[in-house]
């Protein structure tokens, strides 16, 4: 490793380590999701079942990935878009509603938290890479259009890993590309079995909580709890 190890690594005088390098989740931890409602309406469907089908999207990544298995995220929201709209009163196709809903994902915007947080935590020295789920061509279109790209260094994706998070191999390969040790890695996520896959795969955790939610107690506890990205970023500098 080229790093200098983690007992070197500068740290606040009364708040948590400041870890080498941020490794951010994406969808919903950066990209607010919440306008994919509204493409449910588009189509004739319920805006509700936008939660309800990205909660069974990602049960079945989960699955997929315990069988052994690696499925594009892509091609599994298609599909579990098809069983999820089968049946309702669409006002076009099939195939047509769910092409609506899935070019939703190029559209979206972070977080209002996002790009102040971001800017703060890249001028302190910290290194910050993505590692999501979905395709890195989707985080890509989502920073370059909040403006703060270029403060990423890596946009990384568990198609690449050959695993879906939280699997121990996701978090590995984000660590091998950043040539890093778990120690000097922190995982940013709003997800909590996000934030359990990073720590048992030995990496720093900040759950960002931005609804004032209570956390599992059956997931390990996050280092760091913060209401958004720029209270992260005060904690962490």
């Amino acid at each position: 490793m080229t790093d200098a190890s983690s007992a070197d690594r500068p740290a606040t005088p009364e708040g948590p380590q400041r870890p080498r390098v941020l490794v951010f989740d994406v969808n919903e931890t950066l990209s607010d999701m919440a306008p994919l409602s509204a493409r449910f309406e588009d189509v004739g469907a319920p805006a509700h079942l936008a939660k309800l089908w990205f909660a069974e999207l990602l049960r079945d990544g989960f699955a997929v990935t315990v069988a052994g298995d690696l499925r594009p995220f892509a091609t599994l929201g298609a599909e579990a878009l098809r069983v999820r709209l089968h049946g309702q009163q669409l006002d076009r196709p099939l195939e047509d509603a769910v092409d609506h809903v899935m070019q939703g994902f190029s559209e979206l915007a972070v977080h209002p938290d996002v790009v102040e947080g971001v800017r703060v935590l890249g001028d302190v020295g910290i290194r910050l890479v993505t590692l999501s789920n979905g395709s890195a061509s989707v985080a890509d279109t989502l920073l370059q259009s909040a403006g703060v790209r270029d403060r990423f260094e890596r946009l990384l994706t568990v198609e690449d890993a050959g695993v879906w998070k939280p699997a121990p191999g996701a978090y590995a390969h984000a660590l091998a590309e950043c040539g890093v040790e778990p120690a000097d890695a922190m995982l940013v996520a709003v997800h909590p079995w996000d934030i359990d896959g990073a720590s048992r795969a030995g990496l720093a955790t900040a759950w960002i909580n931005r609804t004032g939610g209570r956390y599992p107690s059956y997931f390990a506890v996050p280092d760091v709890e913060a209401a958004s990205l720029v209270e992260l970023a005060d904690a962490l500098t």
